[in-house]
């Protein structure tokens, strides 16, 4: 975090605010400085916001295609892994409810007893499930800028491929009913030199193709 202020300018306090950083919203903290007669002011020394001044800003959140574009370089559209990544911790969910049901209606204490650590167990299975499934989209980026397409996995150890626009060859798309339903499929970057390249289980796979082939 920098700061700077004039010679009569004294920062008391920063407040949060938001404000759009390469396309992604970022929440930044805006210098709030007493006046000459002491009272909290949010106005700068030419009657503008303080925030039109570049005293301070702190990315409270910052993506990996942010700390690689070049100068220039646009983000022309954003994707990520679709949320069907869930769903194995959304059904394990389901069945703690159902054994949850069952020991409310059974009337052997055995059973009750039965469904209460089998709930318990598929319990702390749901909550990894859904941990994993969490961690696996806030770690995978999909962006096409008005250069190349560059994918990231991983967080820890991060794997990552990228594209230029001109050496790609075709972009083909995959889907299953369910992908059609759910607006998922697998998404293979065919480059020139570059070899296969395959995003599997992407959102809205028709929205990423039609971003790289209509330009």
């Amino acid at each position: 975090m920098t700061t700077r202020a004039g010679p009569y300018q004294r920062i008391k306090s920063f407040r949060p605010a938001r404000t759009l950083v390469g396309g992604v919203e970022t929440r930044v903290y805006i210098a709030t400085r007493l006046g000459a007669s002491g009272f909290r002011s949010d106005r700068g020394p030419e009657g503008g916001p303080v925030g039109a001044w570049p005293e301070v800003r702190v990315d409270e959140m910052s993506r990996y295609i942010d700390h690689i574009l070049q100068p220039g370089e646009k983000v022309l559209y954003s994707t990520n892994a679709h949320w069907m990544f869930y769903l194995p911790a959304v059904a394990a969910w389901f069945a703690v409810a159902i054994l949850l049901v069952v020991s409310w209606l059974a009337t052997v204490p055995a059973l009750t007893l039965f469904c209460w650590a089998s709930a318990a167990v598929v319990a702390v299975v749901a909550l990894f499930l859904t941990l994993k499934g969490w961690f696996h989209r806030w770690t995978t980026e999909t962006d096409v800028t008005d250069r190349r397409v560059v994918h990231k996995t991983g967080f820890i150890k991060r794997n990552t491929f990228e594209i230029a626009l001109d050496k790609i060859e075709s972009v083909d798309v995959e889907q299953s009913i369910f992908g059609r339903l759910l607006n998922y499929g697998d998404v293979t970057i065919m480059g020139v030199g570059e070899g296969r390249q395959r995003i599997p289980t992407i959102a809205s796979p028709l929205a990423f193709r039609n971003s790289i082939t209509a330009r």
